[in-house]
């Protein structure tokens, strides 16, 4: 009897029921030590496994386990005041059975960490990121789907223009989208098909302008608008688009929905969904507007409706498969990818769809056996005056393999050239060896060979020493010098022989540079086009007013020029171009003199000028005791690694 007792107990537990919950907080944490001590505790009594991730501006959790002990961890993190108003989202699902996707989810362990970000907005860690506290309003789920019925039946009845509307932007991810996204008729939906949230930032900067003067309606957690009914009223009096934002569970749209308004006039009025899609499929279980099912990032892999349909297709096939449990990847950027049971293969090679946009493609080889077999194609990497050269790389592959180092296209200054640039940097290349690869380049435009006398005739007693000062190498033994930027006046190089300089060294010379630049832009194409892909640019002296030029221009050359931080020694702002005060946006090294005079070329108040024109929170600067070099002594070496090392 009492072995028929313990039976029952031990299937009881058994079969008790197993949860996921998710929740996050944005606020403020003064003891953040504290609470890694309270979820080290809790969780780990709890025998919860999942993720929790904590920084000085909130938490972002996502744990699994029994059902009640989540009950219970919920019931403890609300007796703490930091979380009041807090939403958890608590669903009860199957034990994971599938150890290869509860490990890629973190669901076999517990892993709490302090972090800098709750969720990672930018891939440049140097660009301030947006207020949460200026994030957009919140609509519960009734009210959103409210408004999508109303937006829906205002186009029939109304018949409105063009430029009328509502439309839905979902943010999330490509494989989220795959398999499930709002489907209202007559009703547009933007998406951004983005391999990872962090992209998304540079796609509402290029699509800012369909975006600008509407009223912008996303999908987060918080307080609702006022009422139900005022919201729908709010479209017919305005007759302005409407933008629905989306995403699994709202702590996503609080950074983005953030970032759209932090643009100013014309994206003020900013609306989200509480709780996101899990609360609106919760509300509407036969999915309402949504159709297919939510992805979600935990062993569940995704959530669905009662609506049986599937939206997502096999890569290969392009039959209907929507279940990502088999965790195949494309073997480029390893973004997941759907392949159905008759398409996949062991250790096969697929390629994602955004990877076969940008020219990413299969190859096939026959194996010694006589099967035919797909493989990747090699990658060669082309330098110019490099001091290293980077083997082929795919990412994920087996086997240990050192880390990809950044790679830096360095522009020199006026009348230099690759090879003496190169040489001047030997000790910076040399202490950064481990992390960066310097590549050197000639500008495209050549210049002529002048000499400044260091004594005058009328100066000069001893002939024979005015003589020796004019003993100067053959031209055809020396090598190019090369500018960015050349006076409207200059001849280029055509004479052979060196010219005297009509005057002294003028260190205001480069504000006569003003020609030349749409040259060394289409030369700049060439070169990314040809070598590269490259993660920054260093610039000296005038390359680093070329460099600043071309982050102020980073949107519009998007494709063609595409780098992620720039480094800018003794620079300059061009004098041709006016930029706002703290208008560029892209992350910044600002190196220059500290002491007035010692740089004879560039003043430190020139450099410090142009560190101003980039957002705050974006530059870094570097002021050195020395003059117009760029240091590699300690502690500058050191600020130096420091900078490169958030790329890595």
């Amino acid at each position: 009897m009492a072995d028929s007792n313990e039976n029952q107990q031990d299937k009881g537990k058994e079969q008790e029921q197993y949860g996921v919950l998710l929740y996050y907080k944005y606020t403020e944490i003064p003891d953040l030590n504290s609470l890694l001590s309270f979820y080290n505790s809790n969780c780990t009594s709890l025998s919860l496994h999942g993720r929790v991730r904590l920084s000085l501006h909130g938490v972002n959790v996502t744990v699994g386990g029994k059902f009640s002990s989540l009950e219970k961890h919920i019931e403890a993190v609300k007796a703490i005041s930091l979380f009041e108003g807090t939403d958890f989202k608590l669903a009860s699902c199957h034990f994971p059975v599938n150890d290869k996707v509860a490990h890629e989810c973190g669901f076999t362990s517990l892993s709490i960490r302090i972090v800098k970000e709750l969720v990672t907005f930018t891939p440049y860690p140097l660009v301030k990121a947006p207020d949460v506290s200026n994030a957009g309003r919140h609509l519960s789920a009734v009210e959103f789907h409210s408004a999508l019925q109303s937006a829906g039946k205002l186009v029939d009845k109304e018949s409105l223009a063009e430029d009328k509307g509502l439309v839905l932007l979902d943010a999330r991810n490509l494989y989220e989208t795959r398999i499930g996204k709002f489907d209202m008729p007559n009703v547009d939906t933007l998406d951004p098909r983005i391999r990872q949230y962090s992209d998304l930032p540079s796609w509402i900067d290029d699509n800012s302008e369909q975006l600008r003067g509407k009223n912008v309606l996303m999908l987060k957690v918080g307080a609702a608008v006022a009422s139900n009914a005022h919201f729908p009223t709010l479209i017919l009096v305005c007759y302005v688009w409407v933008l629905c934002r989306y995403c699994t569970g709202g702590i996503r749209c609080e950074m983005a929905s953030a970032y759209i308004r932090s643009k100013g006039a014309g994206f003020e009025n900013v609306f989200q969904l509480y709780g996101g899609i899990q609360r609106y499929l919760e509300q509407f279980p036969d999915g309402g507007f949504f159709k297919g099912k939510n992805f979600v990032f935990d062993h569940r892999i995704s959530v669905g409706s009662s609506d049986a349909n599937i939206l997502g297709t096999c890569l290969l096939c392009g039959l209907s498969f929507d279940d990502y449990s088999s965790r195949c990847r494309c073997s480029y950027c390893r973004m997941l990818v759907l392949v159905c049971d008759s398409c996949r293969e062991e250790e096969a090679v697929y390629v994602c769809e955004l990877c076969q946009k940008h020219g990413k493609v299969v190859e096939s080889n026959v194996a010694e056996n006589g099967e035919q077999q797909d493989i990747l194609p090699q990658v060669q990497l082309k330098t110019i005056s490099s001091d290293t050269i980077l083997s082929p790389q795919l990412p994920g592959g087996q086997g240990a393999r050192p880390p990809r180092k950044l790679r830096i296209l360095c522009l020199h200054g006026f009348r230099q050239n690759a090879s003496g640039f190169k040489g001047r940097t030997a000790s910076l290349a040399k202490k950064l060896k481990n992390i960066a690869e310097l590549v050197f380049v000639d500008a495209p435009h050549e210049l002529p060979f002048i000499y400044h006398p260091c004594v005058s005739e009328q100066e000069c007693s001893d002939e024979s020493s005015f003589s020796s000062l004019q003993i100067l190498p053959p031209t055809e033994t020396c090598r190019g010098k090369f500018a960015w930027l050349i006076a409207p006046d200059s001849k280029g190089r055509s004479a052979t022989d060196w010219e005297k300089a009509d005057s002294p060294f003028d260190p205001l010379q480069y504000l006569q540079q003003t020609e030349g630049f749409d040259v060394s832009l289409s030369y700049l194409k060439t070169i990314f086009s040809r070598d590269g892909p490259f993660d920054g640019i260093l610039g000296f002296s005038q390359g680093a007013a070329m460099a600043a030029l071309l982050c102020a221009q980073k949107g519009r050359l998007k494709g063609d020029i595409d780098f992620r931080f720039a480094i800018l020694c003794s620079g300059f702002a061009l004098p041709f171009v006016e930029i706002e005060s703290g208008s560029i946006n892209c992350p910044s090294l600002h190196i220059f003199g500290c002491v007035p005079g010692k740089d004879r070329q560039i003043a430190n108040k020139t450099s410090r000028e142009l560190s101003s024109l980039f957002e705050d929170g974006c530059s870094v600067i570097i002021e050195h005791d020395c003059g117009h070099i760029i240091p590699t002594r300690t502690p500058y070496i050191d600020e130096i690694k420091g900078f490169l090392q958030r790329f890595l």
